[in-house]
C-alpha cells in the first residue's frame, strides 16, 4: 500500500475559513492525503485566505514569497491558493507567483481534487450551479467537542467596504436536512457544541419538504439532537434579525447567551455611507429586546474606524454607542480600501487620526470587557472542556458566555460539561472550581 500523500492548510481569517480548510482536507483525504503540521513534508500546500482586510493579500503574497526557496527544493510540491482572494485575484496570484499550481474559489472547494491530479497550472474561481456542499465527502473521524458548521454563505448587502458578495457570491441558505445530517455526523465523532456560521448567519432561509424555514426555527430542530448540548450561530446583520430568533434566546436552552451583532459605527451619516441600512437607534432597540429576551447575554460586536468622510463627531457617536450597550468583546480595525468596492473610491483619512481613534475605541471596548468579566466572579456557569491546561490537573474550556476558563479539575476530560463557580478574572479569562 503506498505510503499517504502529505497535506498542509494555512487558515487565514474567520472561521468560515476553518470550516473550509477542515472540508478541503475531508475531500483530499479520498486521494490519499493526510494532513500534517509541517509545510515542509507536504506533497501539496493550500493557503485558504481571507479577502476582508488590505494586509491578509500582503500576507499571502509574503507567505508565497518565502516559499520559493522550498519550492525549488522540492518542485514536484503542489502549492495552493484557496479562498476569497483566489477569487478575486487568481489571475493575479498566477502572474506574480509562478510556483503556485492551483487556484480555487471559496465556491469551488469540492473541485479541488481533481484540481490536484495531474500536471500544469490550474485556476478554478467560478461560482458553480451544482449544490457544493451535496458533492462533499461526509465529516470524517473522531472530533474534538466543539466544531464550525456552515449553513449559510454569501452576501446580498453590498455594504461600500465589503468585498464579500464579490468573492462569495449571492447569498445561499443550505437544506435543512443536509445541516442536520452533518451535524448529526459532529455529534456522532464527539461533538457537543456546534457554532453555525454564515457570512449573514441570521438570513438563513433554508428548505425543509417545500415549507421556509428560518434560522430560529433550524435551532429548534437541532436542538432536538440527542449529545447536542450546545448551539452558537455567526455572523449576523442587524437588518436580518426576526422576532423568532430573538425569543428563540429565552425559549431554547441549549442556545447560549452570545450574540455576535456588528454595528461598524454609531454615526447615522456613516451608516449610511457604508449602505448599512440600519441606524444607530435601531440596532440599539435590537440589543434591548435581546436582552428582555434573555437577560444575561453577553454581546459583541465589530466596528470600522476611520471611514472615509468619518468626522471627529462621528466617531464619538460611535463611542456613545459603545457606551451605551456595554460590550463584552469586539472586534475593531482600521478602514482599508478593497478594490472595487465603493468606499474604494473616496479618499482616506489621515493615518495618524485612524490609529488615535482605534486605539481610543479599542481602550473602551477593554475596558468593558474587563468589566464583563470582573462580573462574572462568584457566579456559577458551565464549562466544555476543550483541553488540558498547562498546570497539572487543569482543563480549559469555555463558558456559556464563550469566555475562557481554566479550571483545577482533576480526573476531568476533554468534552466534559462541568458546572463551576467564578474564582478570578483577568482581561481575557477565568479561573473557576467544579461545583459538586
Amino acid at each position: 500500500m503506498a505510503d499517504p500523500k502529505k497535506l498542509f492548510i494555512k487558515t487565514y481569517g474567520c472561521q468560515m475559513n476553518v470550516y473550509d480548510s477542515e472540508r478541503m482536507a475531508e475531500a483530499m483525504a479520498p486521494e490519499g492525503y493526510e494532513t500534517t503540521e509541517v509545510m515542509e513534508d507536504a506533497d501539496l500546500v493550500l493557503l485558504n485566505t481571507c479577502h476582508i482586510r488590505e494586509k491578509a493579500g500582503e500576507k499571502l503574497y509574503s507567505d508565497l514569497g518565502r516559499m520559493r526557496s522550498l519550492k525549488v527544493a522540492r518542485p514536484e510540491m503542489k502549492i495552493g491558493v484557496a479562498g476569497c482572494i483566489a477569487q478575486a485575484e487568481g489571475a493575479e496570484v498566477m502572474r506574480r507567483m509562478p510556483i503556485v499550481d492551483l487556484v480555487v474559489g471559496p465556491q469551488a472547494y469540492h473541485r479541488l481534487p481533481e484540481l490536484a491530479r495531474g500536471a500544469g497550472r490550474k485556476v478554478d474561481t467560478d461560482f458553480p450551479t451544482e449544490a457544493k456542499f451535496d458533492l462533499l465527502p461526509e465529516r470524517q473521524g473522531r472530533r474534538g467537542p466543539t466544531a464550525f458548521l456552515t449553513v449559510q454563505e454569501g452576501c446580498d448587502k453590498f455594504c461600500a467596504f465589503c468585498v464579500v458578495p464579490y468573492t462569495r457570491g449571492a447569498e445561499m441558505s443550505r437544506p435543512v436536512e443536509g445541516v442536520l445530517a452533518e451535524a448529526r455526523g459532529l455529534v456522532e465523532r464527539g461533538v457537543r457544541e456546534i457554532s453555525l456560521l454564515g457570512q449573514n448567519v441570521n438570513a438563513y432561509h433554508g428548505q425543509s419538504d417545500g415549507a421556509d424555514v428560518g434560522l430560529a426555527q433550524l435551532i429548534g430542530a437541532l436542538a432536538k439532537i440527542d449529545g447536542l448540548e450546545r448551539i452558537r450561530y455567526m455572523t449576523s446583520h442587524p437588518n436580518d434579525m426576526e422576532d423568532a430568533l430573538i425569543a428563540a434566546h429565552g425559549d431554547q436552552p441549549k442556545l447560549m447567551p452570545y450574540l455576535h451583532l456588528p454595528v461598524q459605527s454609531g454615526s447615522d451619516r456613516i451608516l449610511k455611507a457604508m449602505n448599512r441600512k440600519h441606524t444607530a437607534e435601531s440596532y440599539l432597540r435590537l440589543i434591548e429586546r435581546f436582552r428582555a429576551a434573555r437577560p444575561d447575554i453577553l454581546v459583541s460586536s465589530d466596528f470600522i474606524v476611520g471611514f472615509p468622510g468619518e468626522t471627529d463627531a462621528d466617531f464619538e457617536a460611535t463611542l456613545a454607542l459603545i457606551r451605551e450597550v456595554g460590550y463584552g468583546a469586539a472586534y475593531s480595525f482600521k478602514y482599508s480600501p478593497r478594490p472595487g468596492t465603493p468606499a474604494a473610491e473616496k479618499p482616506e483619512l489621515p493615518a495618524e487620526v485612524t490609529d488615535a481613534r482605534l486605539h481610543a475605541l479599542q481602550a473602551l471596548i477593554t475596558q468593558q470587557q474587563r468589566a464583563a468579566q470582573d462580573a462574572m466572579v462568584g457566579r456559577q456557569t458551565t464549562v466544555l472542556y476543550e483541553k488540558p491546561g498547562r498546570m497539572p490537573g487543569q482543563m480549559v474550556g469555555k463558558s456559556e458566555h464563550l469566555m475562557a476558563v481554566h479550571v483545577a479539575h482533576e480526573g476531568a476530560s476533554v468534552g466534559d460539561l462541568v458546572q463551576v463557580r467564578i474564582t478570578a478574572a483577568s482581561t481575557n479569562s477565568l479561573a473557576a472550581v467544579p461545583l459538586g
